[in-house]
């Protein structure tokens, strides 16, 4: 998701778009925080791994 929010934020900066751009921070800041939990050990998504 990390991947995806900073394509969006690029591809909303390039092409002057600011759905792509809003979308982007959302995705980003939503992987940051899904990353976060996941190394702190927590279970996100009612799993602790994924397999």
């Amino acid at each position: 998701m990390i991947i995806l929010g900073l394509i969006l934020l690029v591809l909303g900066f390039v092409l002057n778009v600011s759905i792509l751009w809003t979308l982007g921070i959302i995705v980003l800041v939503v992987g940051v925080v899904l990353f976060a939990l996941g190394s702190a050990g927590r279970a996100v998504g009612g799993r602790r791994h994924w397999f």
